[in-house]
């Protein structure tokens, strides 16, 4: 670079330089200009457009190189061989030709790549041979590694040109491409002429007949800029003449959309004359039409008399089509003079795209979009109609239908997978119905079906299941899974007569349905409704939890088993309800997991208690449950990193515990989210184990840091020979792959030792420390870290007393 810049600087004129370059970025936005209009003409002219931009782009790049080699100043005499010089300007002008022509090639993606590259090598080319014309008193010499570097940059740079400068109808992607072709033609010719050495032989002579450089650079600067004014103006007068065109095309279109409608000209009920638009309209040509009576095209005598008798307003009519069919049209007469004479002009508008549209509107107004089906709007006031005409000794049944954990679908695989188990579940249970029955799409994933003059509750109830086993069969595709769903039925007139109690009481025996299992259906029962209410006030309170600072948490600690020091504590949920007092946690974690209240209270507790380790002084770890739900949320690594941010708690002394369960749904998202998690620095334990899907396939993929063995095992391991089998192999496995192993729900001495005898590394258990509010341990968290729990427990208490 400093040996093309030190040409640049000590060996040129720099104000022949500018002249250069001046010239090149003219001829450059010159040939891009007419390049982008031959591309926009057609036929013959396209041909002569490409012709006119190749010339003038050839002449643009010699005329570049010959100023320059004018400020060129080498110290000794020198001239041109003529020949070369102009072989030099064809060869740009037809390799430029060819670039240009490869470009516009239609439905080609590379043809504007590699046309740019071959007016690169057009640019090469004019170039060398231009130097071969340079005769001089000695011996030019070539740096092998700079003609290479100017060769590939004037490609490079030049493959990227005219894929900018056709990208668009912008002026920036008119000025972009023209600024590469500039730098293409400017790069090539500085870094070559940085490749070239002169040394001086006085017996090398130049030829009588050489060019002198100064007449030659002149001449050609004022033919190019010749050539590119004459190219400009070209294109000046071309487009003037387009935009007259368009102008002229404008005025006689805005003529023709005057006229979109069929006008005819009446005198009487005889046909005068029709435009163009109503004899298409009518299906015949115009003279076949002129001379007619209207009613051979408004065959219907009372509208045509309407026509007649009211002028200036509009009256809905039939036109009859030369195939015979009859379009609906909307008429209009008014009175006007026509060749001296009064005569009357009727306006037709054509209402088939109208009524088209008018009945599609009707169609959705009573159906849903996705999935075809009446919507909730049609299937009130079908079952009004059935409960209406229901007869003596027949019932009408309505099944509730909800397909289970559909918003995990959604979550996990995304809305269009959604969409497709919906449609899949209405097409298989329409095929299932029989004449007079009904499927409607209540919204979400909510299903209604209606089954009138069924003879007893026993048809409800067997169609149910066949609904049920139809939807969790496989379809045959390899990517197929079955649908599960829940069912709650409700019979008139067994539970209700009317429909808002009817719908009600489906809706209470679906809800019975869901919480008894799933993939199931439920008559409804007089006594569901009190459940059914207490679920969804608890629903209902449970969203208000956190709000009511209803919500704490307690604090359970975790000993080294070896020398009994605390390492940290693990984070437990309690819900103290101001009327149901302390409500389980195995009883309001599962429902906040249906509704999706686990989010939030799961921020909740995850930013509290990392809030409240942030001021342990001592590094303890704090260990926080994550539900399913959270992991497969989109926001819950974003949700991580900002609590630590905003609590300040390392990242090492945070331990989410995560079961085997979790995992199952997804494996690759699973795994895709635990190791960002495990990227921030956030240790991850495998909760629970033993007790779900354990594989020993999940240790070593995912990135858990620490085992859980539940405490069921342990609790049975001085009792139970299999028990204790699978805790000592369960450390022995976490002592092979390196990982921790933490023994919970220690309750006695005799577990405990078992544990320390088989080298267990971590326990926590109601032995070791009962769950409590952090303040009953801030011996530990705040000051004497070697301290158990059991003497911090102790000693709090005496303090406290």
């Amino acid at each position: 670079m400093f040996k093309v810049y030190n040409c640049i600087v000590t060996a040129h004129d720099l104000k022949l330089v500018v002249l250069a370059a001046i010239i090149c970025a003219l001829a450059s936005f010159a040939a891009v200009n007419l390049l982008r209009h031959a591309r926009g003409s057609s036929g013959q002219m396209r041909g002569i457009w490409l012709m006119v931009s190749a010339i003038s782009t050839g002449f643009g790049i010699w005329a570049t190189h010959f100023v320059a080699m004018l400020a060129f100043s080498p110290g000794i005499p020198s001239g041109y061989n003529i020949l070369l010089t102009i072989l030099s300007l064809v060869v740009a002008i037809l390799l430029t030709g060819a670039g240009l022509a490869v470009s516009l090639l239609p439905n080609w993606r590379p043809g504007p790549w590699l046309g740019g590259a071959i007016v690169a090598g057009g640019i090469a080319a004019m170039h060398y041979i231009g130097m071969a014309a340079l005769e001089i008193p000695g011996v030019i010499l070539w740096d092998p590694v700079l003609v290479i570097v100017s060769i590939a940059l004037g490609a490079l740079i030049g493959a990227t040109t005219l894929p900018v400068a056709l990208h668009g109808t912008e002026e920036k992607w008119k000025i972009g491409g023209a600024v590469l072709l500039t730098l293409a033609i400017c790069s090539h010719h500085f870094t070559a002429m940085g490749a070239v050495s002169i040394i001086p032989d006085p017996t090398v002579e130049v030829s009588q007949l050489a060019v002198p450089a100064g007449w030659l650079a002149a001449g050609v600067a004022i033919a190019s800029f010749a050539i590119i004014a004459m190219a400009l103006a070209g294109v000046v007068l071309d487009i003037r003449d387009h935009r007259r065109s368009e102008l002229e095309a404008d005025r006689m279109l805005g003529l023709a959309n005057a006229a979109v409608e069929g006008l005819l000209v009446c005198d009487g009920s005889d046909i005068v004359t029709v435009n163009t638009s109503f004899a298409t309209l009518a299906g015949s040509p115009t003279a076949r039409l002129i001379g007619t009576g209207l009613e051979a095209c408004f065959p219907d005598d009372i509208s045509r008399k309407r026509l007649l008798d009211h002028p200036n307003q509009p009256i809905e009519a039939g036109l009859r089509h030369r195939d015979g069919s009859v379009i609906p049209v909307e008429v209009i007469l008014r009175p006007i003079d026509f060749a001296g004479r009064p005569h009357q002009v009727i306006a037709v508008r054509d209402l088939r795209a109208r009524k088209k549209a008018e009945q599609h509107i009707r169609y959705l107004a009573q159906h849903d979009t996705l999935t075809s089906l009446p919507n909730r709007s049609h299937f009130n006031e079908r079952i009004d109609q059935d409960i209406a005409a229901l007869t003596d000794g027949k019932k009408l049944a309505v099944l509730y239908l909800d397909l289970d954990r559909f918003k995990e679908v959604n979550d996990l695989f995304g809305h269009a997978a959604g969409d497709k188990v919906l449609q899949t579940a209405a097409l298989r249970i329409t095929a299932m119905l029989k004449k007079g029955q009904m499927i409607a799409r209540l919204g979400g994933d909510e299903f209604a079906i209606l089954l009138p003059g069924l003879p007893n509750a026993d048809a409800a109830g067997r169609l149910a299941e066949e609904i049920l086993q139809t939807l969790l069969a496989k379809d045959g595709a390899a990517d197929s899974d079955g649908i599960s769903g829940s069912i709650g039925i409700a019979l008139c007139p067994d539970d209700a007569t009317d429909q808002e109690t009817l719908l009600n009481h489906a809706d209470t025996a679906l809800y019975r349905a869901k919480t008894e299992g799933r993939a199931t259906y439920r008559f409804f029962e007089a006594k569901m409704g009190e459940a059914v209410r207490d679920r969804r006030m608890l629903e209902h309170d449970l969203r208000h939890a956190i709000a009511g600072n209803q919500m704490k948490l307690a604090y359970q600690p975790q000993e080294d088993i070896q020398n009994g020091t605390v390492v940290g504590f693990e984070a437990l949920l309690r819900w103290t309800h101001p009327v149901r007092g302390n409500v389980p946690p195995d009883i309001f974690i599962p429902v906040a997991e249906e509704t999706g209240a686990i989010l939030d209270i799961g921020e909740w507790v995850l930013r509290t208690a990392c809030q409240e380790a942030a001021n342990w002084k001592q590094p303890l770890t704090i260990a926080v449950n994550v539900s399913a739900v959270q992991i497969y949320h989109e926001s819950f690594i974003a949700t991580v990193h900002e609590i630590l941010l905003e609590t300040g708690l390392p990242a090492r002394r945070l331990e989410l515990e995560i079961t085997e369960t979790a995992l199952i749904r997804d494996f690759d998202r699973a795994l895709s989210t635990l190791r960002k998690i495990k990227a921030l620095g956030v240790h991850i334990a495998m909760d629970d184990f033993g007790t779900g899907y354990s594989s020993l396939s999940n240790l070593r993929a995912f990135p858990f840091d620490k085992i859980k063995i539940d405490g069921s095992f342990i609790k049975s391991v001085n009792t139970n020979s299999q028990a204790a089998a699978i805790v000592r192999a369960v450390l022995g496995l976490g002592r092979g792959l390196g990982l921790p192993v933490l023994a919970e729900g220690v309750e006695t001495e005799a577990e405990l030792q078992f544990l320390r005898d088989e080298s267990c590394d971590e326990v926590q258990g109601y032995l070791l420390g009962r769950p409590a509010h952090i303040e009953h341990f801030l011996n530990i968290t705040q000051g004497k870290k070697t301290m158990t729990a059991t003497a911090a427990l102790v000693e709090d208490f005496a303090a406290s007393a």
